[in-house]
C-alpha cells in the first residue's frame, strides 16, 4: 500500500492578464483536479504576463484572486500581485491584500529582475511583515531567447540569490524550477542562500530534477508545486529518489513553516 502525503501547492493561478484582457480558469475545474490528487490548498495568484501594467490592473488581478478565495474558503490561499515600479503604492496594495483580504505572500513576475534596486523597498517590507515572495524566474540560454520568450527582465537564481543577499530577512522562492531554460544552473546559483527555497512547479520531469534539488539545497528549502501541471507535479514527488520524511517537508511542512512566521 503506498504512503499517503497531505499536499499543499504553492504555485498555482486562478487567472492571468495580458495585454490588459483577464482571462480566468475555471475554478471548480481546479479545485476538482486538486482534490482527486489529494492536494488539500492551492496558494494561487493572477499575474499579468504580458503587456503593461497600471495600478488599476492590479487590483483587478487581485480582485479575481479574492474571488477565487472567497468561492473556495478552504481550498484556496492567495498571493497578491504587484509591480515593484509602483514603489509606495504596490506596498500599500500588498499592506490591503494581506492584512484586509488575508492573503498569505506576494506574486513577482518578469517586470523587473530581482537584482534591480527597484524592487528593494517592497521586498523590504515583506521582510518585515514575514511573508513569502514567489518570483517567476527561469535561466534562459541567451539574452537573445529571453527575448523571445517576451521576458527580457525574466530573473534566475543568481538574481534571486543576489536579492537574499541584499535582505537576508526576505522570505524568496525561485518559482517552477521544473520551468523555464537551464534548471540546474539556477539550484547551484542557489546553494548557499538559505532564505531562499525552490518550488518543484512547471512541465519539465527530467530525471534527477527533484533529487539535484534536494542534494543541493536540502529537502528543508525544496517546496511542492504544479503551476497547474498538476498529474506532473505530483508524481515528479512521489516518483523521486527520496526518503518519505524529505517527501512530507517537500508537500507540505516546509510551507507551513513558513506561513506560520507571518507577523500581524
Amino acid at each position: 500500500m503506498k504512503e499517503k502525503f497531505r499536499k499543499i501547492d504553492v504555485h498555482s493561478h486562478v487567472a492571468w492578464m495580458t495585454n490588459g484582457a483577464l482571462k480566468k480558469w475555471n475554478t471548480a475545474d481546479l479545485v476538482e483536479a486538486a482534490d482527486k490528487l489529494g492536494i488539500e490548498k492551492l496558494l494561487c495568484s493572477t499575474p499579468i504576463i504580458r503587456g503593461p501594467s497600471t495600478m488599476e490592473m492590479i487590483r483587478k488581478c487581485n480582485e479575481a484572486t479574492y474571488e477565487a478565495m472567497k468561492e473556495y474558503p478552504d481550498k484556496i490561499l492567495g498571493y497578491a500581485f504587484v509591480d515593484p515600479g509602483y514603489f509606495d503604492e504596490a506596498i500599500k496594495e500588498v499592506e490591503r491584500c494581506v492584512n484586509e483580504l488575508g492573503m498569505i505572500g506576494v506574486k513577482l513576475y518578469n517586470q523587473y529582475r530581482a537584482d534591480e534596486p527597484v524592487v528593494l523597498p517592497l521586498i523590504r517590507k515583506t521582510a518585515e511583515m514575514q511573508i513569502p515572495v514567489l518570483w517567476h524566474a527561469g535561466h534562459p540560454p541567451s539574452p537573445e531567447e529571453a527575448l523571445k520568450w517576451g521576458q527580457p527582465r525574466v530573473s534566475d537564481g543568481m538574481h534571486i540569490a543576489i536579492l537574499a543577499k541584499r535582505v537576508p530577512d526576505a522570505i524568496l522562492i525561485n518559482g517552477h524550477i521544473g520551468g523555464g531554460g537551464d534548471w540546474e544552473w539556477s539550484i547551484k546559483a542557489l546553494r548557499n542562500v538559505p532564505n531562499v527555497y525552490v518550488d518543484t512547479s512547471g512541465s519539465v520531469v527530467d530525471e534527477g530534477m527533484i533529487e539535484m534539488c534536494v542534494r543541493y539545497l536540502g529537502a528543508e528549502r525544496v517546496l511542492f508545486g504544479t503551476d497547474l501541471s498538476m498529474e506532473a507535479g505530483v508524481g515528479k514527488i512521489l516518483g523521486a529518489d527520496l526518503t518519505n520524511e524529505q517527501r512530507e517537508l517537500i508537500f507540505w511542512k516546509n510551507i507551513e513553516d513558513i506561513l506560520r512566521r507571518r507577523k500581524t
